[in-house]
């Protein structure tokens, strides 16, 4: 199986597992059973690592998945009742303020 397919899925998984954990999978994601904003941020900075440091490898799958993590870090920033400074959200330390 070639790198750039194990990191690809890889990334899939946490951005799914991090959408999950913003309650982006049910109706009503304020209210989900599934929201966990601590458990979300630990996804989407492991996902920020994963996908900062692979882009040279991923070629044409490092836009999409950068536009994702980019998608869940809003996500995470309308969610959080205590906005984090410039920088110091989720991820941010890997690809710079959201």
């Amino acid at each position: 199986m070639p790198s750039v397919e194990v990191i690809s899925r890889a990334a899939v998984m946490l951005m799914s597992a991090a959408a999950e954990r913003l309650g982006l999978s049910d109706d009503d994601p304020d209210n989900s059973p599934h929201r966990d904003l601590d458990e979300a941020r630990r996804l989407i900075t492991a996902l920020a690592g994963l996908v900062t440091s692979s882009v040279q490898y991923l070629g044409m799958h490092a836009a999409p998945l950068r536009d994702g993590l980019k998608s869940l870090q809003q996500a995470f920033r309308e969610a959080s009742a205590v906005p984090d400074a410039p920088g110091q959200g989720p991820g941010e330390k890997y690809t710079g303020p959201v």
